[in-house]
């Protein structure tokens, strides 16, 4: 297997040829490592060569701990002894680092697994902490990863201005194919920020590979995205956050299956296996979450479980099992209300869709997969011009 040499373990062979000045700030979380298991934390404050003055942790905190849209607090960093600051705190003014933070920092490293779906929101603290650097004059330099799970497959619309939030918060498709340094530079050039921006590339990835063809660890970038597989259905799976289904949450597989008391679980699995959708099947499910939705009830419904990656539309597969799912059971099934990622104004699943028309389309039981599709591909043929010009590899 091929090893795949990681922009952070570039950076700390030869900090001289990325970083200005001596002094540092690392954004970071428990997947900065090296490919050995070594901190970048522990990596950066033992190093002479510059100083690391501050920490700054995102959604889930410096070592991935904390739950989804739970407050995030600042905390003492036992390696350093530095206090984290939290980028992600009570309201959304948190979410995007005060200039002040970056006071006498020449350099801001940004080492944090993405997992190639546009909710994820380490990579709009990633843009955001490029604004500030503008504001700071700090350059920033990013640190490249594997997109996990490759960095070919494009699946999925653009988010429209109007429903652009912090699990969406450029105009970028569900899944875009990119790795965090590309959507860094797509950041910077495309929409506009142009800070001083320093990407490390990695040596021996390729465009085609999963993660675990990269011969890297995998560690979990937050408490519910527990492996590969997990990683592999989340671009169509995050939709289920913006219903009252329990997407799996305080369960050992979230995302990887659905369900809700009042759901026959055999009959769902049944009709979802006529669809003939490409790449999983369906076998039905009985679950306990042991927090968050449907805590402590038995509920009913499907796992997915994926026989040939590379074939797998993992939006299609959500949104035939949503309408599904609502057409089956139209008196229980229920979008989420509540406010989510700060935003109260809007419901979750136009957020992350990026408009109101899945919605819409399955409420009024007119959903066409078709039509959906050659929505996306012209969405997708507008960001394959912008994403080509910041590719990497």
């Amino acid at each position: 297997m091929k090893q795949v040499i990681l922009g952070l373990e570039k950076l700390l062979a030869n900090p001289n040829e990325y970083l200005c000045g001596n002094t540092l700030g690392l954004v970071v979380n428990q997947t900065s490592l090296t490919s050995d298991g070594q901190s970048s934390i522990g990596q950066f404050y033992n190093n002479k060569s510059f100083k690391l003055k501050t920490i700054l942790a995102p959604e889930h905190g410096v070592y991935g701990v904390d739950q989804d849209m739970a407050l995030v607090a600042d905390e003492t960093e036992p390696l350093s002894g530095l206090l984290v600051r939290s980028l992600y705190g009570a309201d959304a003014s948190s979410l995007t680092p005060s200039p002040s933070l970056l006071n006498g920092i020449d350099n801001l490293v940004f080492d944090i697994q993405d997992v190639g779906s546009r909710y994820y929101t380490f990579i709009y603290t990633l843009a955001n902490c490029m604004k500030t650097c503008v504001e700071s004059n700090t350059r920033m330099i990013v640190c490249d990863r594997p997109n996990p799970i490759n960095g070919v497959t494009i699946e999925g619309n653009l988010v429209e201005k109007e429903f652009q939030s912090f699990v969406g918060q450029y105009p970028i498709p569900n899944r875009h194919g990119m790795t965090i340094g590309e959507l860094a530079i797509l950041f910077n050039e495309c929409f506009g920020i142009k800070c001083d921006l320093k990407v490390i590339p990695m040596e021996g990835w390729e465009r085609s590979m999963w993660y675990d063809q990269t011969g890297l660890p995998w560690v979990s970038p937050s408490p519910n995205m527990p492996t590969l597989s997990t990683a592999t259905v989340y671009p169509g799976m995050c939709l289920i956050e913006g219903t009252l289904l329990s997407e799996g949450r305080g369960t050992t597989i979230p995302f990887e299956q659905v369900g809700a008391p009042y759901i026959d679980a055999e009959t769902l699995a049944k009709t979802l296996n006529k669809e003939n959708l490409p790449g999983l099947f369906f076998r039905p499910q009985y679950f306990k979450p042991q927090f968050q939705k449907w805590c402590g009830a038995v509920c009913r419904g499907v796992q997915l479980h994926v026989t040939e990656r590379n074939k797998i539309k993992p939006l299609v597969t959500s949104i035939v099992l949503l309408s599904s799912i609502k057409k089956l059971y139209p008196d229980d099934f229920l979008w989420r209300k509540e406010a989510y990622e700060f935003v109260n104004d809007r419901l979750a699943i136009d957020l992350l869709y990026g408009n109101p028309t899945l919605r819409e389309a399955i409420e009024s039981n007119t959903l066409s997969i078709n039509n959906l599709e050659s929505v996306w591909e012209e969405d997708i043929k507008v960001f394959s011009l912008q994403r080509e010009a910041c590719l990497i590899y």
